[in-house]
C-alpha cells in the first residue's frame, strides 16, 4: 500500500508539475525594425521606432530593436536573444518585421534556425538575453509566421545608387547584389513569411524600378526570387510584369522565394515606406493583422 501511495503521489506530483509548465506558456509578438532605428538594444518595451508604445500590436508585443545602422552579421545576435528569450520551451512568438528587419529574420532563420538553442526564461536582462530555463536545447525557435511590411530582404536600389549614406554599413548590406546573397532567402525553416508591398513612390524614386514605395521596389517587397532584382507593377500598369498575390510565380514566370506569400499589393498607391513614428505606411497594414491575428 505504501509503494501504491507513493506511485500515486509522484504521478500526482507530475502531474501538477505540467500543469504548471503549461500555465506559464505565452505568445509574443516580436516587432523588428529596419534602418535607422531608433529603439534602445535590449529594450523589449522601447517602441520609439514603431509610434505610441501603448498601440495594440499583437499579444504581448516586444520591440527586437537594433540600431539600423551597422551591418546585419553584426547586430543579429540581438535579434537571436529575443528569439531564444520568447520562443523557445513552451512559448511561440508571432514576428513582424519591417524593411531591413526583414534581412534581420531572414538571415536568423537561415543560417541559426536549425541550431541549438537554450530554452530561456523569457524575463530577460538590461541587454535583452534570458537566462536558461532548464538547461535542455531545442532546434531553432517557435514560430508561427513572419509578417513583413516593406520588405527589404531583396535590397534596394537606393543603396546601389548611393541615394543614401556611404558611411553607414547596412547600406552595403542593401545592395540588391548583396542582400539576396547574404543568406538563403528560400530557407525559412518551414515559417511562412506574409508579405505587405507599398506602391506610393514619387518623383524621386526613379531608380527603383517598377512600382515601390520610395525606398523598396516591388521585387524586394513582393519576396520576387533571383539574384537582381527586376521590374513589377500593379495590374493597371501595362509596361511591367504584375507582382501576383499570395505564393504564384510573378507575371512572366519568376518565381517567389519558397514559402513567401504576398497578402497586400498596393493597386490604389497609397502606402509609402515610413512609419512616420505612429504604426503609418504599410506598417500600420500589418500592426492590425498582427491585431487580429497573433492572440
Amino acid at each position: 500500500m505504501k509503494v501504491l501511495r507513493s506511485t500515486r503521489f509522484l504521478t500526482t506530483l507530475l502531474a501538477a508539475a505540467a500543469l504548471a509548465g503549461a500555465a506559464f506558456a505565452a505568445n509574443y509578438s516580436l516587432w523588428i525594425n529596419g534602418r535607422t532605428g531608433g529603439g534602445v538594444a535590449g529594450n523589449y518595451a522601447d517602441f520609439t521606432y514603431w509610434g505610441p508604445a501603448g498601440t495594440a500590436a499583437g499579444v504581448n508585443k516586444k520591440a527586437v530593436n537594433w540600431d539600423g545602422y551597422n551591418h546585419v552579421s553584426d547586430t543579429n545576435h540581438l535579434i537571436r536573444n529575443a528569439l531564444d528569450c520568447y520562443c523557445t520551451g513552451p512559448n511561440w512568438c508571432y514576428v513582424a518585421a519591417h524593411s531591413a528587419g526583414n534581412l534581420q529574420i531572414g538571415y536568423a532563420l537561415s543560417l541559426y534556425g536549425g541550431t541549438a538553442r537554450y530554452k530561456k526564461n523569457a524575463t530577460p536582462g538590461s541587454d535583452g538575453s534570458c537566462a536558461n530555463s532548464d538547461g535542455t536545447t531545442q532546434t531553432g525557435w517557435n514560430i508561427k509566421w513572419v509578417n513583413v511590411a516593406a520588405g527589404a530582404a531583396g535590397g534596394s536600389e537606393l543603396a546601389n545608387a548611393g541615394d543614401w549614406a556611404l558611411s553607414e554599413p547596412l547600406v552595403s548590406d542593401l545592395k540588391t547584389a548583396t542582400a539576396r546573397a547574404m543568406y538563403d532567402h528560400n530557407n525559412t525553416r518551414g515559417k511562412m513569411f506574409y508579405l505587405w508591398a507599398g506602391a506610393k513612390g514619387t518623383a524621386y524614386s526613379f531608380v527603383l524600378p517598377g512600382q515601390d514605395d520610395e525606398a523598396i521596389a516591388y521585387h524586394s517587397a513582393g519576396g520576387i526570387s533571383g539574384s537582381g532584382g527586376g521590374s513589377y507593377c500593379n495590374p493597371s500598369d501595362w509596361l511591367c510584369n504584375d507582382l501576383t498575390l499570395g505564393t504564384a510565380p510573378a507575371e512572366g514566370g519568376k518565381a517567389k522565394w519558397t514559402n513567401h506569400s504576398v497578402v497586400f499589393r498596393d493597386t490604389a498607391e497609397a502606402y509609402n515606406h515610413y512609419t512616420n513614428g505612429n504604426w503609418q505606411g504599410t506598417v500600420g497594414l500589418v500592426r492590425a493583422d498582427m491585431v487580429n491575428n497573433a492572440k
